[in-house]
């Protein structure tokens, strides 16, 4: 049966229909306020962010303002900030319908029922008039598992509302889990009857079909559906799923490829496609898939354990035998690995150890035939006559503990922290808003100030300067060094090491930064751009020698245990952090001095160090938005997810929209 999840129609409404205008004192707070209204309704969320964020610090009565901050975080998946918005809209107005009504989708979203069901009957009581609350609440009920009173609920709500299509859906997946087809069919069809033109009410029915064998009707359903929308990974899924049990496996392929084309990195899509690639002997692509769906679900033991059976048909024989150590590690009683270990060992010469795998997996199957009524996963892997090659469906049992149970989850993301900070030229023009969290010092002023090049203070750009623009700021060096007047000759110095370093002209730029520091050695911003350049100059030598992906968090080496043994190279930042260091100690209140030691120290693999180092840096400078992202990221790769995920929220209130991506791969439940 499907595992999509139910409809969400109402937890979504139409923020216009929320609540009407409010009767703010001055125009530009109503501005605001529409504003922002609009960009909600638009999608534009986290400009939605921004504007609330100005109207929050504006109007510190506002709970409107920290409501429809929450709509917004909720949208981009960010459910604890979400949270904490409708806690502060609660806070200000304690019989505000839609902040509860809204705190309990989000609390339903990260598994929290029964404090969502509480939100949601403080809302019936203060407005039983609103149907939509019995939608949400028999959601929630459907999210707990409590099948029979969201039925109730919903049944309430179609009374109310007989043409809304997505009730029927909901209950109609109600019914499912409770193994009553026949009512589940009725209520799809009537989603169907209701609204022709939304494929989710035919992909529903289509899964009932193809639960009955009546494949032909399962594939005219995912045909229709498709017609309506020809983006719908969904329906493509299930569609190369009946294909492939009819063994349509071209078809099934094209199929997957569709869906990969949309959502590239898509766990439970390409564990699927690699099985097909295998099953038609292009191993190499199917080693490709598997490596991505374990660098996205690392503990997925059914990769490892048909990744190592590509690996044997290709001779590689080390290489498969990590897989299966790898798959009994995660599974200690997997026989079918044990005897393909075993078998691995005997062709590797490993005659006793070989042995003792297979006496192994001969144990696990006495025991397991001993309890033939043990249904949990430990005894399916200690039987070896299921197969573990087949595809995964939604609702196989294995994809409900290993993948998220949307479809579009578990996506490969690419996240790397935010970059060092330090001078650099400045070339755009933006002017900067009201209420910016602007980093504001005399000093940093002052330094800008009397620059011969324009500067800002700004983490490390990968663009280049054009060379007619180098070129002009060369000639505002060398007019500011022919001036009759005396000259600062370390800041004549410095701007040379900016210019050479925008050229990647790493040894010119070193030795200029070094002469300014030489010059004037009580300067702290020398030895930042110092401290900075030295640390680019190794990411520039280590992308050469080894392709290391510098500032990433994801560390994807481990699932390319075929790729020539080649150890990790770990480089010396000692010279950075010594530069950080005197910077700190000129300037202790500098917050960008410690924000560029936990990088890199992150970068040395001292994390304590560098959570330590990003805390000094948010004391000093609440709004430094980077170092709550970095240090989420930090904490989350030291399995601290609570407080990881809270500083990703609150650096994705502050401006940093790569945030919401971490949030949706780190921070959602069952994550």
């Amino acid at each position: 049966m499907s595992r999509r999840k139910p409809s969400t129609k109402f937890f979504l409404a139409t923020v216009a229909l929320l609540i009407s205008c409010a009767a703010f004192g001055q125009y530009n707070l109503y501005q605001l306020y529409m504003r922002g209204r609009q960009m909600l309704i638009d999608g534009k969320y986290a400009s939605a962010i921004d504007n609330f964020n100005m109207l929050a610090r504006l109007d510190t009565t506002s709970y409107d303002a920290f409501l429809f901050r929450g709509i917004a975080k909720y949208n981009l998946g960010d459910f604890i900030g979400a949270e904490d918005d409708f806690n502060n809209s609660l806070r200000l107005n304690p019989v505000y319908t839609p902040a509860y009504h809204y705190r309990a989708i989000t609390l339903s979203r990260t598994g929290k029922y029964d404090e969502a069901l509480k939100d949601l009957q403080e809302a019936i009581d203060l407005r039983p008039s609103y149907d939509g609350l019995f939608f949400s609440r028999g959601v929630t009920y459907f999210l707990s598992q409590r099948f029979e009173k969201a039925i109730s609920d919903f049944n309430r709500f179609i009374k109310k509302v007989p043409d809304e299509a997505d009730a029927y859906l909901n209950r109609g997946a109600c019914y499912l889990y409770l193994k009553d087809t026949t009512k589940a069919l009725e209520d799809y069809e009537t989603a169907i009857n209701l609204n022709m033109f939304d494929p989710e009410g035919f992909i529903r029915r289509s899964r009932i079909y193809a639960m009955q064998g009546k494949n032909d009707l399962a594939l005219a359903d995912l045909d229709q559906a498709i017609k309506l929308d020809s983006l719908n990974t969904f329906a493509y899924f299930n569609r190369a799923i009946i294909r492939f049990d009819a063994m349509e496996l071209n078809g099934a392929l094209e199929d997957f490829n569709k869906v990969l084309e949309q959502d590239p990195g898509n766990a439970l899509t390409l564990y699927n496609r690699a099985i097909l690639e295998s099953q038609i002997g292009d191993y190499a692509k199917a080693l490709d898939d598997y490596d991505r769906v374990i660098n996205v679900n690392p503990e997925n033991v059914l990769a490892y354990f048909n990744r190592a059976g590509v690996l044997l048909q290709m001779g590689m024989y080390k290489d498969a035998l990590t897989d299966y150590s790898k798959a009994i590690e995660l599974y200690p009683d997997f026989a079918k690995a044990y005897y393909n270990r075993s078998y691995v060992k005997n062709h590797l010469g490993q005659f006793a150890s070989a042995k003792h795998d297979y006496e192994t997996a001969e144990k696990k199957v006495k025991e397991y035939r001993a309890k033939s009524n043990d249904t949990s996963s430990m005894g399916m892997f200690a039987d070896t006559t299921k197969k573990f090659d087949n595809l995964l469906a939604l609702d196989a049992d294995f994809a409900k503990k290993d993948f998220n149970n949307e479809l579009l989850q578990n996506r490969d993301v690419n996240i790397k922290l935010k970059p060092l900070f330090k001078f650099n030229l400045k070339t755009d023009t933006k002017v900067l808003m009201a209420l910016e969290n602007i980093y504001e010092d005399k000093r940093v002023d002052g330094f800008i100030a009397v620059s011969p090049v324009p500067l800002a203070l700004e983490a490390r750009k990968d663009d280049s300067k054009s060379p007619d623009d180098l070129s002009k700021y060369e000639a505002m060096v060398q007019e500011y060094s022919s001036r009759v007047e005396r000259v600062d000759k370390s800041l004549e110095a410095f701007a040379s090491g900016v210019v050479y370093g925008e050229q990647n002209l790493f040894n010119s730029a070193l030795e200029c930064y070094s002469k300014a520091i030489e010059l004037n050695g009580k300067e702290p911003f020398y030895f930042i751009n110092r401290g900075v350049l030295q640390a680019e100059m190794i990411d520039f030598i280590s992308s050469m020698e080894t392709n290391v992906q510098i500032l990433s968090l994801d560390n994807t080496r481990t699932a390319r245990a075929r790729v020539q043994d080649q150890s990790y190279k770990k480089y010396d930042y000692t010279a950075a952090i010594s530069d950080m260091n005197s910077a700190a100690k000129i300037f202790p209140k500098f917050p960008y001095s410690y924000y560029n030691m936990g990088n890199l120290h992150c970068l040395s693999g001292d994390l304590p160090e560098a959570i330590k180092q990003y805390t000094k840096a948010i004391e000093l400078f609440p709004a430094l938005a980077e170092a709550y992202y970095n240090r989420g990221l930090v904490l989350i790769y030291l399995k601290d997810n609570q407080k990881g995920c809270i500083d990703l929220s609150k650096s994705g209130e502050l401006g940093i929209q790569e945030a919401y991506p971490a949030i949706k791969k780190y921070c959602m439940k069952d994550n």
